[in-house]
């Protein structure tokens, strides 16, 4: 188990910065996603704390060591990335118990840990097939159960659940943070899926054209978004954004007037974020919006409605399963005043409740 630790940590291609100066630090024990589009750096990053990308500037660490010029199979590190990188003349049990077999282990030991690591990703009837006969997701179960063999002092997963069904993702996700949270060991695991970093981490890292654009809990992250990015990128459905401008404590956008809480205060140029569950869907007359029925849709647990404003924006209200209603009908949609947020249309930031106060 270690801590790994960035510092001023950069990298660039050419004339092209994939990262830009970034500190980062991850507590001993600690599960941190990275999570981000394509081409937002985290991959990037991910790589060079393996070793298999030298950082153009900066420091990396681990466990109190510098290791910018230690080699990938002297960091101590097991990592589990999207190209499987499984041997194709070995076994799955092979495969999976190679590791142990480099470092000596016994014959009969490696193997009752090659089926303990085997039973915990569902391949202990696919220990004598070879990665030709097996599916993508199979595969992608044997690169996890080669790191999950090893006691390493950091894991580093990249996407490693992107190959599998949606219901072995699930059970995987589960097994995952389980087995985290029994070895202890630091892990890092980039993903592009909000819902594995939401379901994961103990920290999140939001990145975005290689910079951090938040770190902080899954509550945090989502409850309090840093900037306009966070607040579209997190949630599913994302938060509903509607520019206009604040005058007087009321939000106002073409078709839209709804008062904010707190005292009265003066703000244009901003945008109005509420999360779906955040929009009660109401008579009309009876909410503080005014709209009409797009779309509806099922999700099993709840109906998504999107609605359109007067003004043509839509947005998205998250009600219960039983409610329906034909598309263009007339409905009204009452704000969660304690929950909304408002963000600087000019720089995408949050404008913190103390502030909306304070400009009154």
């Amino acid at each position: 188990m270690a801590q790994v630790r960035l510092s001023g940590v950069e990298k660039r291609f050419g004339g092209f910065t994939a990262l830009h100066p970034l500190d980062l630090e991850v507590a001993d024990g600690e599960f941190l996603v990275l999570l981000g589009p394509s081409g937002c750096g985290k991959t990037t990053t991910m790589r060079m704390i393996a070793g298999l990308e030298e950082p153009s500037a900066g420091e990396i660490r681990i466990g109190g060591r510098v290791v910018n010029d230690v080699l990938p199979k002297d960091r101590d590190v097991a990592m589990v990335f999207q190209n499987y990188g499984l041997y194709p003349h070995m076994t799955v049990a092979e495969n999976i118990g190679y590791p142990l077999k480099v470092r000596g282990v016994g014959r009969s030991e490696r193997e009752r840990r090659v089926r303990e690591a085997a039973e915990k990703v569902e391949l202990g009837a696919l220990l004598g097939r070879r990665p030709r006969e097996l599916s993508g997701g199979q595969r992608q179960r044997v690169a996890l159960a080669r790191a999950i063999i090893r006691t390493p002092a950091v894991f580093l997963l990249d996407e490693p659940l992107s190959n599998l069904d949606a219901k072995l993702r699930v059970t995987m996700r589960a097994e995952i943070k389980h087995l985290q949270g029994e070895l202890g060991v630091t892990t890092i695991y980039v993903t592009h899926d909000q819902i594995e970093a939401m379901t994961l981490a103990h920290r999140v890292a939001v990145m975005n054209a290689g910079r951090i654009m938040q770190l902080g809990t899954p509550e945090e992250i989502y409850d309090r978004p840093a900037n306009l990015f966070v607040a579209g990128f997190i949630g599913s459905p994302p938060m509903n954004l509607i520019p206009g401008d604040v005058v007087g404590g009321l939000f106002r956008a073409e078709g839209v007037a709804a008062r904010l809480p707190g005292a009265a205060f003066d703000r244009p140029g901003v945008v109005l974020g509420a999360r779906p569950e955040d929009l009660a869907v109401t008579a009309p007359g009876a909410g503080d919006l005014e709209a009409e029925v797009y779309a509806t849709e099922l999700t099993g647990e709840a109906v998504l409605v999107t609605a359109t404003l007067p003004g043509g924006a839509r947005v998205i209200a998250r009600t219960d399963r039983g409610w329906r209603a034909a598309d263009g009908a007339r409905v009204g949609l009452r704000l969660d005043r304690s929950r909304l947020h408002i963000f600087d249309r000019a720089d995408g930031r949050r404008i913190p409740q103390s502030q909306e106060v304070e400009t009154a």
